[in-house]
């Protein structure tokens, strides 16, 4: 697969082949709430909406090349046709996760100085909230069709309002011809999900976004007939650069509802062969199929047994009923792994990446053995790993050579829009990126990540603590559904807010004979018995991962919600948010310590 130098390249290639005929994107359409089946447009459609779409908006919005454009939306097919409009015409795209509140929307657009939003019509108000504070913010266009009151309440705030219709009518009316990128203009600004302060905007490049393809089929051997279940968020980088190997290949893909709990749904009306994710929707499923079998026991759990070990017999022979399923970042053991290769009798492959490097570092090839690793490093990507004395890690290491994670190629970022300082931390005067991530190298070649630089503070007694290895760890309780681990440098020891598994805690609670009133999570955090259970399955795992005495958690507080965006206590990828999260509990850890150091 030659390696396509500019974003837009790959759309076009996918247009030409087999003369556009080819399904490109699948959406169900809502009917009496009811959800149909998929309805696809072809290549050639697509395109015919890219050219009204691009040329609309370039007359609509006053737009010149090199301009910003942000999408606020769910995944949708019209997200991906504005994207390529902007592609065609060298505007830069600025995603914006459908999570976000009005809140943290305004940073965004004034950092980028955004003058146009295409949005989805639930986000109105948001997008109305926002233009006071945003005073750049001049064009807004729905996806569907604009009602009255909303045209007027636009003009109130001086915003021009179109529908999406609208724009491809007036593109048609006025078409313009495209003005294609080089492979160094900007293609896209992705603001991370900032754990601490304001997200950063990872600045990549069309030659950067256009390289992951052809690296990710180099190592996956896709093809034409892929069928893809867009469901990781499009402002995540990974989901866009998987988009942009799917239309390179002339291949399709199908969005989920919006919903998660239709997901299931929707994969059954798709039948996709290759579906993405993070670790968190796979460790939850795996979870809940074994707890759900445990607890059924019995012939139940016999059954459930044998057709396991059969399904993992005929994959050991090369049956396989499926293709592929795929996950980013390491979290979890080979277990889990196995277990999904066999239950959906697939090929599963975990990788590893950040948006500072177009999604993808590593990734394993198609018949790598599974194994607690995240593959290869991508061809033309160089990966080393930086000695970290002061954690203990170096290249010297044996049996594996143990390090940060740094590397430079073709895919890794330019830098952090207008953050040079931020820049110059992250990328070194030789050119290499600094993940904060600890690695190492095993016998096979293989990258195995075991710990991260970044979130690590020091107790009172000059012990380094690495709280997301920890919090990693004791997730793997049955009964731990969250859990944010805080030390104090002024203290000795670790304590810990952790969120029950409502399941299990229903089932727990059913177990003792409580009523289901009584076996709610909300009632069990109170529940002194309910409490020992908890530690002690969260001391047996960490026993099981070999924590050090000083790396168990002295005092947990059960909080019976969920860690949530909404409450600003997570990203949108559901990474903590560190500095939220002790400022909302900070009544709760002064317990805490307050207790164990009595």
């Amino acid at each position: 697969m030659k390696a396509s130098s500019r974003f837009t390249t790959n759309f076009l290639t996918g247009v030409a082949i087999d003369n556009g005929t080819r399904n490109l994107y699948g959406t169900r359409k809502i009917v009496n709430g009811q959800a149909r089946e998929y309805e696809w447009i072809t290549y050639n459609q697509a395109l015919a909406y890219v050219e009204a779409i691009a040329s609309g908006l370039t007359k609509f919005a006053r737009l010149k090349r090199g301009d910003m454009v942000g999408i606020f939306s769910k995944n949708r097919a019209e997200w991906c046709l504005s994207s390529h409009a902007c592609d065609r015409m060298t505007y830069t795209l600025v995603p914006l996760y459908d999570t976000l509140g009005a809140d943290a929307v305004p940073y965004i657009v004034n950092h980028t100085e955004l003058t146009t939003i295409i949005y989805a019509s639930e986000l109105f108000n948001v997008v109305l909230e926002c233009v006071d504070a945003c005073p750049t913010l001049k064009y807004i266009v729905q996806y569907e069709d604009v009602t009255e009151a909303q045209r007027r309440m636009a003009a109130e705030k001086g915003l021009e309002l179109k529908s999406l219709a609208e724009l491809e009518a007036l593109g048609k009316s006025h078409p313009l011809p495209a003005d294609p990128p080089t492979p160094e203009d900007i293609a896209t600004i992705c603001y991370t999900s900032g754990t601490t302060g304001n997200p950063k905007g990872v600045v990549l490049k069309h030659r950067n976004m256009a390289i992951i393809g052809s690296m990710l089929q180099e190592l996956g051997k896709f093809h034409s007939d892929t069928v893809h279940m867009s469901y990781l968020p499009l402002p995540h980088v990974f989901e866009r650069a998987i988009m942009s190997l799917i239309v390179y290949l002339g291949a399709a893909a199908g969005f989920y509802q919006g919903d998660v709990l239709t997901l299931m749904d929707d994969m059954v009306a798709l039948q996709p062969t290759l579906f993405i994710s993070v670790p968190r929707l796979y460790n939850r499923v795996y979870d809940k199929i074994t707890q759900g079998v445990a607890v059924a026991g019995g012939l139940k759990k016999m059954m459930f047994d044998q057709a396991y070990a059969a399904k993992k017999a005929a994959r050991a022979e090369g049956y396989k009923t499926h293709a592929l399923l795929g996950r980013f970042w390491c979290s979890r053991s080979a277990e889990v792994k196995e277990f999904m290769a066999v239950a959906f009798g697939c090929d599963f492959l975990e990788g590893y990446g950040l948006s500072e490097t177009g999604a993808v570092v590593s990734a394993p090839l198609r018949h790598t053995p599974l194994g607690a690793h995240v593959g290869m490093p991508l061809p033309n990507l160089l990966v080393r790993l930086e000695d970290v004395p002061e954690m203990g890690y170096t290249s010297n290491d044996k049996p594996r050579p143990r390090g940060e994670i740094i590397c430079k190629g073709p895919n890794v970022f330019s830098g952090y829009y207008k953050e040079p300082e931020k820049t110059a931390e992250a990328i070194d005067q030789d050119g290499w990126f600094h993940t904060g991530d600890i690695g190492c190298w095993n016998a096979d070649g293989t990258l195995s990540i075991i710990d991260r630089k970044k979130n690590i503070f020091k107790l009172s007694q000059g012990e380094y603590i690495a709280a997301e290895k920890i919090e990693n760890i004791y997730a793997k309780s049955k009964y731990v559904a969250q859990i944010f681990v805080y030390g104090d440098s002024y203290q000795s020891m670790l304590v810990a807010v952790a969120v029950p598994d409502p399941e299990v805690a229903e089932a727990w609670g059913t177990s003792k004979g409580l009523s289901r009133e009584d076996s709610t999570a909300a009632k069990l955090v109170n529940d002194s018995e309910f409490q020992r259970e908890v530690l002690n399955d969260m001391t047996r795992v960490g026993k099981d991962a070999q924590l050090r005495g000083f790396e168990f958690v002295k005092k947990v507080h059960f909080h019976p919600d969920a860690f949530s965006v909404d409450a600003g206590l997570i990203t949108p990828t559901f990474k903590l948010k560190r500095p939220q999260l002790k400022t909302y509990f900070q009544k709760e850890i002064d317990a805490m310590y307050a207790a164990v150091n009595k």
